[in-house]
Protein backbone atom coordinates (compact mmCIF):
# COMPACT_ATOMS: atom_id res chain seq x y z
CA UNK A 1 0.00 0.00 0.00
CA UNK A 2 1.55 3.38 -0.97
CA UNK A 3 0.78 6.28 0.99
CA UNK A 4 1.06 10.17 -0.01
CA UNK A 5 0.18 13.64 1.26
CA UNK A 6 -1.40 16.16 -0.26
CA UNK A 7 2.04 17.56 -0.69
CA UNK A 8 3.11 14.41 -2.79
CA UNK A 9 -0.02 14.51 -4.91
CA UNK A 10 0.92 13.81 -8.38
CA UNK A 11 -0.24 17.08 -10.66
CA UNK A 12 -3.46 16.63 -12.22
CA UNK A 13 -5.12 13.91 -9.78
CA UNK A 14 -8.46 12.68 -9.65
CA UNK A 15 -11.14 15.69 -9.19
CA UNK A 16 -11.45 14.50 -6.08
CA UNK A 17 -7.64 15.27 -4.52
CA UNK A 18 -7.85 18.29 -6.92
CA UNK A 19 -10.69 19.63 -4.98
CA UNK A 20 -8.91 18.48 -1.59
CA UNK A 21 -5.93 20.35 -2.49
CA UNK A 22 -8.01 23.29 -4.01
CA UNK A 23 -9.53 23.62 -0.54
CA UNK A 24 -6.84 23.20 1.97
CA UNK A 25 -7.73 20.10 3.51
CA UNK A 26 -5.37 17.91 4.88
CA UNK A 27 -5.36 14.61 3.47
CA UNK A 28 -3.54 11.58 3.03
CA UNK A 29 -4.08 9.36 -0.27
CA UNK A 30 -4.21 5.53 -0.25
CA UNK A 31 -3.87 3.04 -2.93
CA UNK A 32 -3.99 -0.43 -3.68
CA UNK A 33 -4.20 -2.92 -6.61
CA UNK A 34 -7.72 -3.10 -7.60
CA UNK A 35 -9.04 -6.69 -7.77
CA UNK A 36 -11.90 -6.82 -10.54
CA UNK A 37 -12.79 -10.22 -9.41
CA UNK A 38 -13.61 -8.86 -5.43
CA UNK A 39 -17.11 -8.75 -5.00
CA UNK A 40 -17.37 -5.32 -2.92
CA UNK A 41 -15.11 -2.55 -3.71
CA UNK A 42 -15.39 -1.21 -0.28
CA UNK A 43 -14.37 -4.05 1.88
CA UNK A 44 -11.44 -4.60 -0.91
CA UNK A 45 -10.36 -1.41 0.02
CA UNK A 46 -10.54 -1.73 3.90
CA UNK A 47 -8.43 -4.97 3.60
CA UNK A 48 -6.13 -3.70 1.04
CA UNK A 49 -5.24 -0.59 3.39
CA UNK A 50 -5.55 -2.42 6.75
CA UNK A 51 -8.38 0.04 7.88
CA UNK A 52 -11.33 -1.40 9.98
CA UNK A 53 -14.09 -1.26 7.66
CA UNK A 54 -16.18 1.03 10.39
CA UNK A 55 -13.45 3.77 9.00
CA UNK A 56 -13.85 2.99 5.09
CA UNK A 57 -16.96 5.10 3.74
CA UNK A 58 -18.98 3.65 0.22
CA UNK A 59 -20.60 6.20 -2.23
CA UNK A 60 -23.64 5.38 -3.23
CA UNK A 61 -26.16 6.98 -5.03
CA UNK A 62 -29.73 7.69 -4.82
CA UNK A 63 -33.10 8.58 -6.45
CA UNK A 64 -34.96 10.62 -3.64
CA UNK A 65 -38.50 11.55 -5.09
CA UNK A 66 -36.74 12.54 -8.19
CA UNK A 67 -33.51 14.56 -6.97
CA UNK A 68 -30.26 12.37 -7.34
CA UNK A 69 -28.97 12.16 -3.81
CA UNK A 70 -25.76 11.02 -2.17
CA UNK A 71 -25.09 9.02 1.16
CA UNK A 72 -22.03 8.04 2.33
CA UNK A 73 -22.41 4.97 4.53
CA UNK A 74 -19.52 2.31 6.36
CA UNK A 75 -19.32 -0.33 3.63
CA UNK A 76 -19.67 -2.12 6.47
CA UNK A 77 -23.34 -1.82 6.35
CA UNK A 78 -25.72 -1.07 3.97
CA UNK A 79 -27.75 2.18 3.35
CA UNK A 80 -31.07 2.66 5.04
CA UNK A 81 -32.92 4.30 1.74
CA UNK A 82 -36.00 5.11 4.08
CA UNK A 83 -33.32 7.00 6.43
CA UNK A 84 -31.95 8.76 3.72
CA UNK A 85 -34.96 10.30 2.37
CA UNK A 86 -36.02 11.54 5.86
CA UNK A 87 -32.55 13.46 5.93
CA UNK A 88 -33.26 15.41 2.85
CA UNK A 89 -37.04 15.42 3.50
CA UNK A 90 -37.97 13.13 0.53
CA UNK A 91 -40.81 10.71 0.89
CA UNK A 92 -39.38 7.63 -1.34
CA UNK A 93 -35.84 6.73 -2.33
CA UNK A 94 -34.46 3.99 -4.50
CA UNK A 95 -31.01 3.48 -5.79
CA UNK A 96 -29.92 4.89 -8.94
CA UNK A 97 -29.64 3.41 -12.33
CA UNK A 98 -25.66 2.97 -12.53
CA UNK A 99 -25.09 4.86 -15.71
CA UNK A 100 -26.91 7.80 -14.77
CA UNK A 101 -25.17 7.76 -11.63
CA UNK A 102 -21.74 7.42 -13.91
CA UNK A 103 -22.68 9.64 -16.00
CA UNK A 104 -23.79 12.43 -13.51
CA UNK A 105 -20.96 12.27 -10.70
CA UNK A 106 -18.04 11.58 -13.58
CA UNK A 107 -17.14 8.51 -11.50
CA UNK A 108 -17.38 4.64 -12.57
CA UNK A 109 -18.87 2.62 -10.24
CA UNK A 110 -16.54 1.25 -7.38
CA UNK A 111 -14.74 4.53 -7.83
CA UNK A 112 -17.12 7.44 -7.08
CA UNK A 113 -16.28 9.44 -4.61
CA UNK A 114 -18.33 11.98 -2.76
CA UNK A 115 -15.72 14.73 -3.82
CA UNK A 116 -14.91 16.73 -6.97
CA UNK A 117 -18.20 15.18 -8.69
CA UNK A 118 -19.12 16.77 -11.96
CA UNK A 119 -22.61 18.40 -10.42
CA UNK A 120 -23.14 19.14 -6.96
CA UNK A 121 -25.78 16.71 -5.56
CA UNK A 122 -27.61 17.05 -2.22
CA UNK A 123 -25.02 14.40 0.03
CA UNK A 124 -26.14 12.65 3.32
CA UNK A 125 -22.99 11.32 5.60
CA UNK A 126 -23.69 8.56 7.93
CA UNK A 127 -23.52 10.05 11.39
CA UNK A 128 -21.13 7.41 12.22
CA UNK A 129 -18.91 8.81 10.93
CA UNK A 130 -18.52 11.67 13.79
CA UNK A 131 -17.16 9.32 16.12
CA UNK A 132 -13.80 9.07 14.24
CA UNK A 133 -10.72 11.00 13.88
CA UNK A 134 -10.33 10.29 9.83
CA UNK A 135 -12.41 8.03 7.53
CA UNK A 136 -11.55 7.14 4.24
CA UNK A 137 -13.98 7.23 0.85
CA UNK A 138 -13.08 6.63 -2.92
CA UNK A 139 -10.51 9.27 -4.49
CA UNK A 140 -12.50 8.78 -7.91
CA UNK A 141 -10.89 5.52 -9.03
CA UNK A 142 -11.00 1.73 -7.81
CA UNK A 143 -8.12 1.20 -5.95
CA UNK A 144 -7.44 4.86 -4.87
CA UNK A 145 -9.32 6.24 -1.35
CA UNK A 146 -8.61 9.24 0.29
CA UNK A 147 -8.32 9.53 4.29
CA UNK A 148 -10.03 13.00 5.56
CA UNK A 149 -11.64 14.29 8.87
CA UNK A 150 -15.37 13.75 8.17
CA UNK A 151 -15.94 17.55 9.11
CA UNK A 152 -13.67 17.97 6.42
CA UNK A 153 -15.75 15.81 4.38
CA UNK A 154 -19.14 17.67 5.46
CA UNK A 155 -17.87 20.83 4.64
CA UNK A 156 -16.45 20.29 1.02
CA UNK A 157 -19.67 18.42 0.17
CA UNK A 158 -22.56 20.20 1.66
CA UNK A 159 -23.27 16.90 4.11
CA UNK A 160 -25.82 16.36 6.15
CA UNK A 161 -24.90 14.20 9.07
CA UNK A 162 -28.26 11.60 9.58
CA UNK A 163 -28.41 7.78 10.59
CA UNK A 164 -28.40 6.58 7.08
CA UNK A 165 -26.51 3.23 7.50
CA UNK A 166 -27.44 0.00 9.00
CA UNK A 167 -25.66 -3.22 9.75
Amino acid sequence: MAKKSKKQQQPGGTPATVALTAAGVAYTVHSYEHDPAHPSYGEEAAQAMGVSPDRVFKTLVADVDGTLTVAVVPVAGQLDLKALAAAVGGKRAAMADPALAERTTGYVRGGISPLGQRKKLPTVLDASASGHETICVSAGRRGLEVELSPADLAALTGAVLAPVGRV
